[in-house]
């Protein structure tokens, strides 16, 4: 037995177990080294990125670190400042939990260089050459023999002139290089770390550039519909409310004192939600304490309609922080099972989603947009003819810049309830009376002298009315007599059943003229919507019987 007895003895080995190469997003680091700086009670995260150069460099001004502070907590792999207590000196409440998050900073360079200070104190920190840690690793060295490099401060002059207190990281050499645009990296920023939600006076500068919810504005200007849940002091929010694109909002107040807070808003096209020119698209993100802590929580409550793939937005639930440790060791989600999570999931499908897809449909619908074709309160046919309307309508809308197109648009929109009607309907007669001209045609049924006359006289019309408009084409798809007959004519030809109130000639008469009014694009009474809808649901059943075999075998002569 040594002197002393026994005693655990930690292998450098451990770094890549507990996930040195866990975190392979860029943006994750970028994260990690925000998520410090808050916890450091900074107010100001300046980050510079070199595309160029392949260079990262974070700085804040945090409260720092002495020497104890940085070997006894920074390089102490698994240190918890929740040790200390789950808020920090500057009455923020710690985002970082189990003390892994700093090997994000090994994972996505091969040099890593930390300097902080104190205020009034001296730069204290060391280089992490990962060359030399994975040699240090493979012959299986223990901390205690693995040294940081020294510092050399004076490449730093830059940074740290005028720099009172905080925290410098600088990342040399990316790993697989710098991909992303400024501007990707700004509005990712923006959208991914909404500390400024808790803190107003927590800023985030990129490349000198604060980055604020007018970094998102792209994104606002394409959205169509909002959803509010509970109160939150969201300047993203307030500015988007007063976008003139913004048409339709609502707002949803639970019961459990406003817990769950944030929005849910919908694009107006699916690809307005890719970010930049990535295949990243935005989801409903879950927030906890500022930080995102999942991506898209749609993913837990699926509902395989159409309108997710319109939704972006926030949850901020600041329940998940407690005594317990309720994320993966990702940190990039929340453990499944997590009984407070399931109670939140359920809450946002039962109360929340449920809702907004009835909202969604309708709010499209009223805008001349396709809705949620799987809302089955709308029939297919009147979805279907609604569509129609709505790329009909298109070809008639004015240019913004027109002095009458509010006007025009008004006149538009208040054609659609008409105009879904009048289509479907239409459809309705163009399918009927050719099925029966076909069915006539098949019977060989001859046509008496009253039709024969009724054909001649529109015949001779339709002559006269070429005549007039100088027209020498043919009109009519082929010479077929009975393109010039409608309902009530060919009625007669298929039904002799004259003495039966249910015939189609009874019904014929009763539709025709409500179908000569349809197709001179006439706008129906109500009581003509409804006259016609009963009629030809009686005309359609007796054309289905003859379809199906009426007469099969019996000559029909007139």
């Amino acid at each position: 037995m040594p002197e002393g007895g026994f005693s655990f003895e930690i292998s450098l080995s451990i770094l890549n177990h507990l996930g040195r190469n866990l975190y392979r997003s860029f943006i994750t680091v970028i994260g990690e080294a925000i998520s410090n700086a808050w916890d450091a009670d900074a107010k100001n995260v300046y980050i510079y990125v070199s595309k160029e150069n392949n260079y990262l460099l974070i700085k804040d001004d945090g409260i720092g670190m002495a020497s104890e502070d940085f070997q006894n907590k920074f390089l102490k792999i698994g240190y918890s400042k929740r040790i200390e207590g789950a808020i920090s000196p500057g009455n923020r409440p710690y985002i970082g939990r189990k003390g892994i998050g700093k090997l994000a900073l090994m994972s996505c360079a091969e040099k890593i260089t930390i300097i902080s200070k104190k205020l009034n104190g001296d730069y204290v920190g060391g280089i992490i050459d990962n060359s030399g840690l994975d040699e240090a690793i493979t012959n299986d060295l223990t901390p205690g023999e693995y040294l940081l490099g020294e510092l050399e401060l004076d490449a730093f002059s830059a940074y740290t002139k005028d720099h009172k207190q905080g925290t410098i990281i600088y990342l040399e050499d990316i790993k697989e290089g710098i991909h992303n645009s400024l501007d990707f990296l700004e509005k990712i920023i923006a959208l991914y770390f909404r500390f400024s939600l808790i803190d107003e006076e927590f800023r985030i500068i990129l490349n000198d550039h604060p980055i604020t919810y007018k970094t998102l504005d792209e994104l606002a200007l394409k959205t169509q519909f909002l959803w509010e849940i509970n109160d939150i002091n969201d300047p993203y929010l307030l500015g988007l409310k007063e976008k003139e694109n913004l048409k339709e909002k609502r707002k949803f107040l639970s019961k459990d004192n406003g817990t769950v807070k944030g929005f849910i808003a919908s694009v107006e096209k699916p690809r307005d939600l890719k970010i930049i020119t990535t295949d990243e698209k935005l989801g409903i993100d879950l927030f906890v304490n500022g930080r995102l802590r999942e991506r898209n929580i749609l993913k837990h409550i699926p509902t395989a309609r159409v309108v997710e793939n319109y939704l972006y937005g926030q949850i901020h639930f600041d329940e998940l922080n407690d005594d317990k440790d309720r994320f993966t060791s990702s940190r990039e989600s929340v453990v499944a099972d997590d009984p407070i999570y399931e109670k939140l999931l359920y809450y946002l499908n039962a109360d929340i989603i449920s809702e907004i897809l009835n909202d969604w449909d309708k709010w499209r619908i009223k805008y001349r947009k396709d809705g949620d074709p799987e809302n089955t309160s709308i029939t297919a046919k009147e979805r279907k003819a609604g569509e129609l309307y709505n790329i009909v309508a298109e070809d008639y809308i004015l240019s913004e810049d027109s002095e009458n197109r509010n006007k025009i648009d008004n006149w538009i929109g208040s054609l659609g309830a008409d105009a879904i009607y009048n289509f479907s309907s239409y459809a309705d007669c163009f399918v009927s009376e050719n099925l029966i001209r076909k069915f006539i045609e098949e019977k060989n049924i001859q046509l008496p002298k009253e039709v024969n006359e009724e054909i001649n006289k529109w015949k001779s019309n339709e002559n006269k009315n070429k005549i007039n408009g100088n027209i020498n084409i043919e009109i009519r798809q082929n010479n077929s007599e009975l393109s010039y007959l409608d309902m009530q004519y060919l009625a007669k030809l298929v039904d002799r059943q004259s003495s039966n109130q249910n015939c189609l000639p009874t019904d014929s008469k009763e539709y025709r003229p409500i179908r000569d009014a349809l197709m001179h694009t006439a706008l129906l009474s109500q009581e003509a919507k409804i006259k016609l809808s009963s009629v030809f649901n009686n005309i359609k059943g007796r054309v289905k019987t003859l379809l199906s075999g009426y007469n099969r075998n019996k000559k029909i002569n007139k």
